[in-house]
């Protein structure tokens, strides 16, 4: 297939900078909010409970060091480019080793580059955590279009594939010939379409979890046990707040509230890392409270919960990612998909069933198992 000619030009350092005066601007809103009464209900039963929500903002405007995460995002060397009038940011940190591995990583949604903060380090410099140094990457990790501190499409029609375009001209402009490409959540469409995008320079797609669930067409060949499976899936699915269905309707009338409320997009992003934690008590029991209010925060600078709407606002359902044939896939997690549905369109030779993880962003709460696992995959791939 090949990828888009279309160069990338203006390749120049970027440095987080929030102005003091958003800070500020900042403390003085959470300082002010007009809270809503409490519904009646157990825990989550109706949204983000009151105490845990009003706890957690006081935290954010009292005790959230924003310039120590900042520094930390600076840490990473930091650029923009223009890809075929798109601009974009991504962080390109490589390997002390030299013969390191280059690869992509794709964020989810609502994430950003934050979710890679625990990890990167794990990838790049694996001797300093006692890993073999023979297994390096050199890692790139762009924020995909209207996410933090990319430009926003500025039209409708903006796809996962035309994302994959832009990252399958970057690493070329980057001087990479071959590359593996990683990617949960919304990554795990982008990095199959990565490898559609440009198949004779990605080595392998890996991803967090999310190929193979099962859907009402696979239903007639169903075993027992996968249909089942196939109920829960059903029972996970319809159960919670349907985000695809709202930003699909509605990304604009809800914008006004995320944009201008720090609590209302605190309480709409505390709500769906709730309901992507997948074991008992509350998400903060396994995600760094810091690390969940940097990537608020960084929604929140950037205001960018309405522009990285568009996987929803773009499509008209919402279908699970299919992957790709063109080069090996491996998972981090097998489970909740099953493996022969998977198999039926992508070449899966690594499929993990009891690596360890109780949230869907798994990078932010075990770096140090996902890394272990993600270099042996790519050890099998080559």
């Amino acid at each position: 297939m090949g990828t888009d000619t279309a160069a990338v030009t203006d390749i120049r350092p970027f440095t987080v900078e929030v102005p003091g005066a958003d800070l500020d601007d900042l403390r003085e809103r959470l300082g002010r909010t007009r809270r809503p009464r409490e519904l009646p209900g157990q825990g989550w039963d109706r949204g983000a409970p009151l105490p845990f929500l009003r706890g957690l903002a006081e935290y954010w405007r009292t005790g959230f060091d924003w310039r120590r995460r900042e520094r930390e995002l600076n840490a990473l060397p930091q650029f923009t480019a223009d890809i075929g009038g798109q601009t974009v940011h991504f962080a390109h940190v490589r390997s002390p080793e030299p013969d390191a591995t280059p690869l992509l990583l794709n964020h989810g949604w609502p994430n950003s580059l934050v979710e890679f903060l625990p990890l990167i380090g794990h990838l790049t410099d694996p001797r300093a955590h006692g890993a073999d140094p023979a297994r390096a990457f050199h890692v790139v990790v762009p924020s995909a279009p209207g996410f933090g501190f990319s430009a926003a499409p500025s039209a409708t029609g903006w796809s996962v594939a035309r994302t994959a375009g832009l990252w399958a001209r970057l690493m070329r402009a980057l001087g990479y010939e071959r590359y593996g490409v990683q990617g949960g959540d919304l990554g795990a469409y982008v990095a199959p379409a990565v490898a559609e995008a440009d198949p004779d320079r990605v080595t392998g797609v890996y991803i967090t979890a999310g190929i193979g669930f099962p859907t009402e067409a696979d239903v007639p060949g169903m075993t027992p046990d996968e249909l089942a499976h196939y109920e829960r899936m059903r029972q996970w699915s319809t159960g919670g707040l349907d985000h695809h269905a709202l930003l699909r309707r509605g990304p604009q009338t809800f914008d006004y509230g995320w944009a201008d409320s720090p609590v209302a997009l605190l309480g709409w992003m505390a709500h769906k890392f709730q309901e992507f934690h997948v074991s008992q008590g509350v998400f903060t029991d396994v995600i760094d409270r810091d690390l969940f209010l940097a990537n608020v925060s960084l929604y929140w600078f950037t205001r960018t919960a309405g522009t990285s709407s568009w996987p929803m606002y773009d499509t008209e359902d919402s279908p699970w990612p299919a992957g790709q044939r063109h080069v090996p896939t491996g998972v981090y997690s097998g489970p909740p998909g099953i493996r022969r549905l998977a198999e039926l369109r992508n070449d899966v030779v690594h499929w993990p069933e009891h690596n360890p993880g109780r949230h869907h962003f798994v990078t932010m709460e075990s770096p140090g198992p996902y890394a272990a696992d993600l270099r042996a995959f790519f050890a099998e791939v080559g």
